[in-house]
């Protein structure tokens, strides 16, 4: 039996609503006031709302809209109003069946048939509506993860697609929801590999001005550190732009800030601050960087976009040593960093991601790795200087080679 909640404006020539419609055999949840629409309609959940306004009022119409956001339900008004304009607001409100002066016992059967088919059409329409808007989403996210491929495995579109597909038959996915991944996958992975970045950064300049403390190779350290205040602010850029500030906001305000107060002290005028306090300024940098990497680590991709942040981290790890080296660090802090970078090294050689460039990339920088070491043993500025950046370059270039791989990006 189809239930009917009557709700009605107070009228004293409304018609006995209830007995009509129990006699027209509908089942009647209860009566109450227009004015309690949305309330009492979604407390009782009836198959159709009925409601009698002679004059529906601009609140009545706006409840109705507000429950149908809520929750679709089937909705025959009858009134006396025969504005076309009253009726335009009344079907845009989401009322099905709209009767001027037409209530008849005889009628509601038909009436109340009437409100549910148009319901059901309107339902089917959004539906259809849905199909179509997320097949035109699907068709961007097709075309967004096919240019990373291509760009990221120098591949044609043709080739990039293929890809898409053989993963989502291999998954048992649509390749819309393969494309999905991709995009986050890349996204991820370029978001960890710039905070990662600051992470070296905070160090690198930190040994460059120990560097030109020392007046070794000057005018080369000079050029770097603008490069190096460059790439801080480009970074810091990009993560403000591309990652959500409802979920990572806070971390990267604290990054910027502490990005400030490191830049002001590398600004300073003359007399300079020592390197010391200059390096009590790069760690809150690195720990802020750090704590932005852990959290986006953590954002689900975590399997896929691990590598990205191991062998990002090993940048950091050989600034470091070349930094500690220069201010006189103990032998202890020394061994320490050089326990994390080669425990790095150990994961990388053991990740199952692994290519020829890959392969070639981890082989130069064990030798860069050794003659840094060499460096630090003979506190040679030069020699530590040149292989500490040798290092950097062969792990940008090892962290870019992971962050595109076809693995990082599609999970496989």
């Amino acid at each position: 039996m189809t239930s009917v909640l009557l709700l009605s404006m107070p009228d004293p020539g409304a018609p006995a609503l209830a007995s009509d419609f129990i006699a027209a055999g509908f089942e009647v949840h209860s009566q109450g006031d227009c004015a309690q629409l949305v309330r009492a309609t979604l407390q009782a959940s009836p198959d159709v709302l009925v409601c009698w306004a002679p004059r529906p009022t601009p609140e009545l119409l706006q409840a109705v809209a507000t429950l149908q956001a809520q929750q679709h339900v089937p909705v025959l008004l009858f009134t006396q109003d025969a504005s076309v304009e009253t009726m335009q607001r009344a079907l845009d409100a989401g009322v099905h069946a709209w009767v001027v002066q037409g209530y008849a016992r005889e009628r509601l059967r038909p009436l109340v048939h009437l409100a549910q088919a148009r319901a059901r059409h309107e339902a089917q329409l959004r539906g259809k509506l849905a199909e179509l808007a997320e097949k035109l989403d699907e068709r961007k996210w097709v075309d967004q993860a096919k240019g990373i491929l291509m760009r990221a495995q120098h591949v044609s579109e043709e080739e990039a697609f293929q890809l898409l597909r053989t993963a989502s038959m291999q998954g048992s996915q649509r390749v819309g929801q393969v494309s999905r991944q991709v995009i986050a996958a890349a996204r991820t992975g370029e978001a960890i590999n710039r905070a990662g970045q600051q992470r070296m950064l905070s160090q690198r300049l930190v040994k460059l001005y120990a560097l030109a403390a020392s007046r070794t190779e000057a005018a080369a350290v000079a050029v770097l550190t603008n490069e190096s205040v460059q790439r801080v602010e480009e970074n810091l850029g990009f993560l403000e732009r591309e990652l959500s500030a409802a979920t990572y906001g806070d971390l990267i305000a604290a990054a910027r800030t502490g990005w400030q107060a490191l830049r002001l002290a590398l600004e300073a005028r003359p007399p300079a601050p020592d390197p010391a306090a200059l390096d009590v300024l790069a760690e809150a940098v690195l720990v802020q960087a750090d704590a932005l990497v852990l959290a986006l680590q953590a954002s689900g991709l975590a399997p896929q976009v691990g590598v990205v942040n191991v062998a990002g981290r090993q940048r950091m790890l050989a600034q470091r040593m070349a930094k500690l080296a220069l201010l006189g660090a103990g032998e202890a802090a020394l061994a320490e960093c050089a326990g994390a970078f080669e425990e790095g090294m150990a994961r990388l050689r053991a990740a199952p991601l692994s290519t020829p460039e890959i392969r070639a990339l981890l082989e130069r920088g064990e030798a860069a790795w050794q003659e840094l070491r060499a460096a630090v043993a003979r506190t040679a500025r030069v020699k530590l200087a040149a292989a500490s950046e040798e290092l950097l370059e062969v792990f940008d270039r090892l962290t870019a080679a992971y962050q595109h791989s076809i693995q990082v990006l599609m999970g496989a």
